[in-house]
């Protein structure tokens, strides 16, 4: 197994499992409707077509392709568009290696932990417990639903729920950090189930490479951590002021609407079932995770 195809390859998770992929010595192509400096196959998930020799080419697949939830405000195009170019990129793909001639043999795609709801509390979520009911939760048991049907494909099938990634170049830790002075969200309680980037990089390719893995994983860290303390440690770490008054709730409202759910409410999620896997983490504590980020 050397060719690795991506989907969604450009984006801040892509680029870095690119890059360890690259050191492993893999050769890796990424899925775009454009001509990238990364080698590159042609697809086009509006209009339902993909380059066949992409499928051809690959002897697994990565899919992260999805639009970004957090960007925009929610409006229902908006929604539409999160949950269409989850199941549309997804089914684009089955279609293209059920009619391919040589078939990948592994299949790892991203999920969210947003599939647990909103809010769970306190409670300890592992990969058993029943999907949430609101928005962000049923869009990930559709993309789930659409992505095991390559099992039908005899593809080895592997789904990681990622939670919140921490990077000091983007995603939620660099969205933390742009006001002037760091603050806890709302009541600061709600927990966030976090990992580093360079974490979650590993552990795709960690579902790459161990051949028995199946089935679904949390792509979190060992040590979930309050939004309080996450900001706390993060400005901190960063040598940015903290005050510990959280932003109202009521402003988070008017300012992101329904999307402030996500920010307000929270899960704690279990990484035991992916660590009896066998996979060890670089940096499980919060502390050394954010001295490691910012001290690139």
């Amino acid at each position: 197994m050397k060719n690795i195809l991506i989907s969604g390859g450009s984006g801040l998770i892509g680029h870095k499992i690119t890059q360890l992929l690259e050191l492993k010595g893999y050769s890796v192509a990424w899925l775009s409707r454009s001509s990238q400096t990364q080698k590159s196959f042609l697809w086009d998930v509006e209009k339902q077509t993909i380059d066949p020799e992409a499928v051809e080419w690959a002897d697994a697949i990565i899919h992260l392709a999805g639009a970004g939830v957090a960007e925009q405000r929610w409006t229902d195009e908006r929604k539409k568009l999160i949950l269409d170019s989850r199941i549309q990129s997804t089914h684009l793909l089955y279609d293209a290696i059920e009619k391919s001639t040589a078939k990948p043999n592994t299949f790892i795609s991203a999920s969210a932990v947003g599939y647990y709801g909103f809010n769970t509390g306190t409670f300890l979520m592992d990969e058993t417990k029943a999907a949430g009911t609101d928005f962000l939760a049923q869009v990930v048991v559709a993309w789930e639903n659409e992505v095991k049907k390559m099992e039908e494909l005899n593809l080895r099938t592997v789904m990681l729920r990622i939670g919140i990634v921490l990077d000091a170049d983007g995603g939620a830790l660099g969205e933390m950090m742009k006001p002037p002075i760091a603050a806890p969200l709302g009541k600061g309680d709600q927990w966030m189930s976090w990992i580093a980037i360079e974490d979650l990089a590993k552990m795709f390719v960690f579902a790459l490479e161990k051949t028995t893995l199946q089935g679904v994983f949390n792509a979190v860290g060992p040590n979930p951590a309050t939004n309080q303390q996450l900001t706390q440690a993060a400005a901190k770490a960063k040598g940015k002021p903290y005050i510990g008054i959280g932003v109202p709730a009521f402003a988070l409202k008017l300012f992101l609407g329904e999307m402030a759910a996500i920010v307000l409410g929270g899960n704690r999620v279990s990484s035991q079932k992916i660590q009896k896997a066998g996979f060890e983490f670089e940096c499980p504590e919060l502390t050394g995770a954010l001295k490691e980020i910012y001290r690139k």
